[in-house]
């Protein structure tokens, strides 16, 4: 779990909404979270129209998604689409497994964090409080597989609302050694600079894409589309 709520103003208490199946399942999911008194409501569905239906007409903080939810790759394609419709939802990924490419997928995707079932209740109710104050849910080997797919040879390519890119040449380069998991020493002395400058850098571009952390920035770095090298 990486933080990044530097204000430390109070927020409310969480709408959850569950996406899961069985209903058997999903439903003892949600008295379990509900049962703890630490959202401010929590509904589930097991269909994924029921899921879009209520998310078009109830308001909802944080969005829960089992990877497996009717099955084959529902899934992605609801946080695909639940992250397209819904710009204030924050999605949350249930892995069955934390394998790689369900990980890397699922950031792919817009999820703002990921959560293996095997994992406790407990660590659950955590994890979509977390992502509800703006944090970012991973453990330190996702984000090591996240880092993995950024390193792959494909570029990186950073695009705003309106489809141009809102960084410079040289900012880019700067957002391609963070995702590459570089220090600022490091992006530094691969760009010819000083450490004083790649700060500068980082700031220009965490306000030109919205985030305030490297955290953050490779989050938003991994959602963009990718071109062929």
């Amino acid at each position: 779990m990486f933080p990044s709520n530097p204000t430390g103003a109070k927020v409310e208490r969480a709408r959850i909404l569950i996406a899961d199946a069985p209903p058997m399942g999903a439903q003892l999911l949600a008295d379990a979270l509900r049962r703890s008194g630490r959202f401010a409501g929590v509904l589930s569905a097991t269909r994924t129209t029921d899921v879009m239906a209520l998310l078009a007409n109830q308001p909802f903080d944080v969005l829960l998604i089992s990877s497996n939810v009717e099955g084959d790759a529902k899934g992605l394609k609801l946080a695909q689409e639940a992250c397209m419709l819904h710009a204030h939802l924050k999605v949350v990924m249930l892995l069955e497994t934390s394998e790689r490419e369900a990980v890397v997928q699922a950031f792919r995707a817009g999820c703002k964090g990921v959560f293996c079932r095997a994992q406790s209740i407990k660590e659950l109710m955590k994890c979509l409080a977390c992502v509800h104050r703006g944090q970012i849910w991973a453990t330190s080997q996702d984000l090591t597989y996240v880092l993995q797919a950024l390193r792959e040879p494909r570029p990186l390519k950073v695009i705003n609302a309106e489809g141009s890119s809102p960084l410079t040449e040289r900012e880019m380069a700067v957002v391609q050694c963070v995702a590459d998991g570089l220090t600022n020493k490091e992006v530094a002395a691969k760009l010819g600079v000083s450490p004083h400058t790649i700060k500068n850098y980082l700031f220009r571009i965490f306000d030109k894409v919205g985030v305030s952390s490297r955290i953050e920035l490779i989050h938003y770095a991994m959602s963009q589309p990718r071109v062929a090298a």
